[in-house]
């Protein structure tokens, strides 16, 4: 069914069609349609301390403004992520910056954090009724300088705290000038620390401890990351999200639209990610939690990525693929591959 929806949705705009498609899905789970139509599947997994109804999540991006929470819920994901959210709202950049590179199942994205702002974030958020778990994507403003971004992530997260059931520091992506930059390590511990301590005092404040997770890219250098380990388990965080989209075309040379800035999501990079992904699972201790994503378009990739040492894992582009069938396959193939 999805596959003959994506051909209609395909004739338009990538942006243009992502936004049909999600009021499409709204109006879907208005009617009661998706929730006979997709398997919601029960696969519980405990991670950082929070009960998941299954290990298959909606990454951030999708949603950036928590304007469609309870519909995607309705397709059978355990956890979806919101955002990137920033403290005020900001249009992103110039349209065009979605673009489709069908033959490889990958996307190209410099949307620059487009979003309206926390407050309209969490407003939309206290009106889910989605029973999954909730993540929710915190970055800076793109006016904002990297020497006073701190500020902007700390704004961010007082106001999502009482809300979020995870929250996750976005340092990652390619589309706000310099903000891959704060993955340098002097600057990540300045960061990490600001938003530790906070965390400590709203723990106080509400008498909840909520987990704090940290998004990478997928070009790190393999030095960088027992650096980046190292500061994780200096600042408590609880997580990390492995990875991010590349700014890297080796996969896809020579494709339409392959020469277009921003970041390179879907398949081609899923080597990368697993990379990374592996990298940390080894440089990490047990009890920091690592979210997979980047490059599932098969159920057997969310497998894998478990396999290499992911808790869980999330997907975006896949989705705009293969619709929400990518969910069930995914919990299939992990299903099959969990240990009797």
């Amino acid at each position: 069914m999805y596959s003959l929806l994506r051909r209609a949705l395909f004739i338009a705009d990538p942006e243009t069609a992502h936004g049909l498609a999600l009021e499409g899905l709204r109006l879907g789970h208005g009617v009661g349609a998706t929730q006979l139509l997709c398997n919601r599947k029960s696969l519980p997994v405990t991670v950082m301390g929070l009960q998941f109804p299954n290990p298959v999540g909606m990454a951030a991006g999708m949603d950036k403004n928590g304007d469609y929470i309870d519909a995607l819920g309705s397709v059978g994901f355990g956890f979806i992520e919101v955002g990137t959210v920033t403290p005020r709202p900001q249009a992103g950049n110039p349209k065009p910056r979605v673009f489709r590179i069908e033959a490889a199942n990958a996307m190209i994205n410099r949307l620059g954090f487009n979003n309206k702002g926390v407050d309209h974030l969490v407003h939309q958020v206290k009106r889910r009724q989605f029973s999954g778990i909730l993540g929710i994507n915190i970055g800076k403003n793109s006016d904002t300088p990297n020497n006073k971004a701190a500020d902007d992530y700390l704004i961010c997260l007082e106001k999502v705290y009482p809300y979020a059931d995870y929250i996750t520091v976005n340092i990652s992506s390619p589309n706000t000038s310099g903000l891959r930059d704060l993955q340098d390590k002097k600057r990540l511990e300045g960061l990490l620390r600001a938003l530790n301590k906070k965390r400590q005092e709203l723990a106080d404040e509400f008498q909840t401890r909520v987990p704090l997770v940290v998004k990478v890219a997928p070009d790190l250098e393999d030095n960088q990351i027992p650096e980046i380990a190292e500061v994780l388990v200096q600042n408590e965080f609880d997580g990390l999200i492995a990875t991010n989209t590349t700014i890297s075309r080796d996969a896809v040379k020579g494709m339409r639209h392959a020469e277009q800035q921003g970041g390179l999501s879907g398949a081609p990079v899923k080597d990368k990610a697993n990379h990374v992904l592996a990298a940390f699972r080894a440089a990490l201790p047990d009890d920091i939690a690592l979210i997979g994503t980047g490059g599932i378009t098969e159920g057997e990739d969310a497998a894998e990525k478990l396999q290499l040492g992911a808790d869980l894992v999330q997907f975006y582009t896949g989705f705009v693929y293969k619709g929400p069938d990518l969910v069930s396959d995914c919990l299939k193939a992990i299903e099959a591959h969990s240990p009797a």
